[in-house]
């Protein structure tokens, strides 16, 4: 099955990534890595999911902020693949950022989401390396954040660089 026919699947709109909130690229592509920036849990209305996990909101609402974060991911990905997802060969890493409270120990948890959505999507291509951190805050006080570095087929990547 293809990217596409999965995502529409699973009723994910991938159609209009959010927006950089400050003065950086959404993503970079170098040689044949795509390089994604810090996504947060933005909704599709430009609502943004935030609190601290472990205060202010629970492991299953910082879950659902990781699911935004992967579906954002998934749409700037689109985005740097000029709307061709089959173009990716695999991701190499997924780093998760979790605005936690101090007494919060479960950051690998909530950014779970994140991996099995790029696993399901992906299949084997989605395999990769993580980081689940703690911080102690993060940028308009979102519950979560998470980067990402992809690779794809390097004739393709030519082709794009090209453009």
């Amino acid at each position: 099955m293809k990217i596409v026919e999965k995502l529409k699947s699973l009723n994910i709109d991938i159609s209009q990534p959010p927006k950089a909130v400050g003065s950086y690229s959404a993503f970079k592509i170098v040689n044949k890595f795509i390089y994604i920036s810090g996504q947060l849990p933005i909704k599709k209305d430009g609502s943004i999911l935030k609190g601290k996990v472990g205060d202010d909101i629970t492991l299953e609402e910082a879950q659902k902020a990781a699911g935004y974060c992967a579906v954002n991911i998934i749409s700037q990905l689109n985005s740097a693949c000029s709307n061709d997802l089959e173009l990716v060969k695999n991701c190499i890493k997924i780093n998760g950022y979790v605005n936690s409270s101090n007494t919060f120990f479960e950051q690998p948890k909530v950014i779970n989401p994140v991996s099995e959505l790029i696993v399901n999507i992906f299949g084997d291509k989605g395999s990769h390396a993580r980081a689940a951190v703690s911080v102690n805050s993060l940028p308009l006080g979102a519950s979560v954040e998470v980067d990402a570095i992809f690779e794809i087929n390097w004739y393709q990547v030519f082709q794009l660089n090209s453009n």
